[in-house]
């Protein structure tokens, strides 16, 4: 699962509490297609850029990706998911 991949990772990871798209997608099997898809849906947010290396925050990014996969498991559509994510910033959710 996420959780345990994300902890392993954090102690040879970053340290800043950030993460890029490309370590999300090659240490956590995330297709870089649905990063840069669940960014543009407002899944995830960017917490800084560096050149051309977006960064997003490893909790945030946790939390909201097991809500997403526990939702679309249940079947609800990624419009409905969008909208409980940004109505309640997804802590509702859990």
């Amino acid at each position: 699962m996420l959780t345990k991949s994300l902890k392993s990772f954090e102690k040879n990871g970053s340290s800043n509490g950030c993460i890029s798209a490309y370590e999300l997608s090659s240490h956590y099997q995330i297709p870089y297609s649905k990063i840069n898809y669940y960014t543009s849906l407002g899944f995830f947010d960017i917490v800084r850029k560096q050149g051309n290396k977006r960064y997003y925050d490893k909790a945030q990014v946790e939390h909201r990706y097991e809500i997403i996969s526990r939702l679309i498991n249940e079947g609800y559509p990624l419009a409905l998911i969008r909208k409980k994510l940004l109505k309640g910033n997804g802590h509702e959710l859990l």
